[in-house]
């Protein structure tokens, strides 16, 4: 996709080629409609080749023939008239197809509208599930504000652009092949000399084209990183303010933002300069149609008629060049629009459901690590043929050194990244044989920042429940995670809207909405990353309560840096390198003086120097 250039008009239009090859399907069921709408198209291109038709029959037949040279029209039918009568029918006639021509332009634009704008929300609709679907690879790789103008404002631009130029151009095209049928029928020869500019328009056109195209792709990568940059200073306001560093953070955006500008204006130079030149030539065409025209109606073998249906549809048949120039920088860019956006439908998933794959049944929640190794880099593994047991039931603590692959070990058990090599099992089932969905929800996360959604608390403690839940359900769900009195004393308790990513609540707050949300979903297996980092002393009590409280009976595993919390687990497992380095319960682990006795040595030392800052991450 990248480097292709179009070699036509037709391959600088959006909605051909691979674009519109990778959105047929999306057209099928709007078939009876764009058959409708193309109908309507073909009958205002019918209706523009007849509108110079009376006035020739009114010139040739009605105006005396001294003046005209003249005295009839070459038409039978119409000369066997009475000129008045045939006057009164032109007249009449220049309204109706003038009045036709609008009504089947109306529905042809407002079919090709609805179609336009149906397909592309539900393209629209697809995209962002699409993009749902793609691993954390993919979204790691990539830049957020990027994926987002893609789906806001690459289909926008596909959808504004269907109706607003590529919808003209194809009637132009239309009435061009018409027009150039008629004349050559009424005199091949004046048609011939007419047409003559016509493959200097077309190359013109084409090397513009193509100078456009390269802009505009080029603008449009720009663009997107103009919103990638925008989307993180603004996810990072706090800190930006904070650190006083609002210049240096708009420094690459006000670049971005210049080169936009530079490439927005040499593109609009480029297409004002083909609109130039097609005026120039179809000047010349006109003039020479004048001149050999001229000649011919002087002896006789065309009539002041002929002449004036040549010269209108002349100035007709160079409509579609006129219009390529008008609109050639947004065709452009909705090509290259077009394009950005197949290339993200075609992103095949890294983590998909295997041919075959059943839904899971009810978990126990018996969990085995055999032999797993990942790494995010393939020069630097995180896990190395690590192998571990879970008992059902049992809670487990997760600690070590940052980057020993604790939170990498939850990942994989979500199916977030494939391991490497090895398998993982719950219930002597391998993960990769399940469905996605089965096995993701019947498991419970309560991650380090939680993420709070658009709308009510008790819509974000219902979210991702997978089934309809009751108020008193949900209130359950608040008092188990110790959230229910915080709640209750809001103004608009359970009903209070959440702002952005839960700002107006404290990280304590969120943390309890997160585990009354684990709470709901009734998971035999859950999974609590570092839920306790950042909180001051009464919040994290209260927090580590409910962590326990929703954990009894069913298979936890809690990753922490904070051995007071991993003491209470039934088990704990210390990393360091990828591998176990340690296994067992608190007791034994400080009866064996390794690194966990040491660590543990330590942490409670700095507790009694006024409280462990404990490091985050791995």
């Amino acid at each position: 996709m990248a480097g292709s250039r179009p070699e036509s008009l037709v391959k600088a239009l959006p909605g051909l080629k691979r674009v519109l090859v990778r959105f047929a399907p999306y057209l099928r069921p709007h078939r009876p409609l764009l058959a409708g709408a193309t109908f309507a198209l073909i009958g205002a291109t019918l209706m523009r080749l007849l509108e110079p038709w009376p006035l020739k029959f009114v010139i040739d037949r009605v105006v005396p023939a001294n003046v005209a040279g003249s005295g009839g029209s070459g038409i039978a039918a119409v000369d066997a008239l009475d000129p008045m009568l045939l006057l009164a029918l032109c007249s009449v006639g220049v309204v109706a197809i003038i009045g036709l021509r609008a009504l089947f332009q109306y529905l042809a634009k407002i079919g090709y509208a609805l179609v336009g704008s149906r397909v592309l929300t539900e393209v629209r609709t697809h995209l962002f599930r699409h993009l749902q679907s793609l691993s954390l690879g993919f979204h790691t790789r990539s830049k957020t504000g990027d994926l987002t103008m893609r789906l806001i404002g690459d289909v926008g631009m596909l959808k504004e652009t269907a109706v607003t130029a590529a919808l003209p151009l194809a009637a132009n095209v239309l009435v061009l092949v018409g027009m150039v049928v008629v004349m050559l029928v009424l005199d091949w020869q004046l048609a011939l000399i007419a047409l003559l500019p016509l493959p200097l328009l077309w190359l013109s056109s084409i090397r513009v084209g193509k100078k456009i195209q390269t802009i505009s792709r080029k603008q449009r990568r720009i663009e997107g990183d103009m919103a990638a940059t925008a989307a993180e200073a603004m996810a990072s306001m706090r800190t930006v303010q904070a650190l006083s560093i609002e210049d240096r953070a708009a420094q690459s955006f006000v670049g971005a933002n210049r080169k936009s500008l530079k490439d927005g204006v040499k593109a609009k130079r480029l297409a004002a300069g083909l609109e130039r030149s097609v005026d120039l030539l179809v000047a010349l065409a006109i003039a020479l149609v004048l001149y050999f025209g001229t000649l011919q109606v002087l002896r006789g073998r065309l009539t002041p008629g002929d002449l004036l249906v040549f010269i209108t549809y002349l100035k007709a048949t160079f409509r579609p060049i006129r219009s390529y120039a008008k609109y050639s920088a947004r065709l452009a860019k909705a090509s290259a629009a077009g394009e950005r956006v197949v290339e993200l439908l075609d992103e095949v998933p890294e983590i998909r459901d295997v041919a075959g794959a059943t839904p899971a049944p009810a978990l126990r929640g018996e969990v085995t690590f055999d032999r797993v190794s990942f790494g995010y880099r393939k020069e630097q593994p995180a896990l190395e043929k690590l192998s571990l047991a879970l008992a059902s039931g049992q809670s487990v603590a997760l600690t070590g050194p940052s980057g020993a692959g604790k939170s990498t070990l939850a990942a994989l058990l979500l199916r977030l990244y494939e391991p490497s090599g090895g398998r993982i099992l719950i219930d002597g089932h391998d993960i990769r044989d399940v469905t996605l969905a089965s096995l993701r929800g019947q498991i419970g996360l309560v991650p380090q920042e939680t993420i709070l959604f658009r709308g009510t608390l008790a819509e974000n403690i219902a979210l991702g429940a997978g089934r309809d839940v009751t108020q008193a359900e949900i209130e359950a769900a608040a008092r188990l995670a110790n959230a229910h009195d915080f709640i209750t004393a809001l103004p608009d308790a359970y009903e209070t809207d959440v702002a952005e990513r839960g700002a107006t609540l404290s990280a304590g707050q969120r943390q309890r909405i997160a585990i009354a949300r684990a709470a709901l979903r009734r998971c035999p297996i859950l999974i609590f990353d570092e839920p306790t980092t950042g909180l001051d002393g009464d919040n994290e009590a209260t927090v580590t309560d409910a962590i326990w409280r929703l954990a009894r009976g069913k298979t936890s595993l809690l990753i922490t840096h904070d051995l007071s919390q991993a003491a209470q687990a039934d088990r704990i497992i210390f990393l360091d390198g990828g591998s176990v380095a340690e296994d067992g319960d608190h007791a034994t682990l400080l009866a064996r003086g390794g690194k966990y006795a040491r660590l543990w040595a330590r942490q409670q030392n700095s507790d009694d120097d006024g409280g462990p800052i404990h490091a985050v991450g791995g």
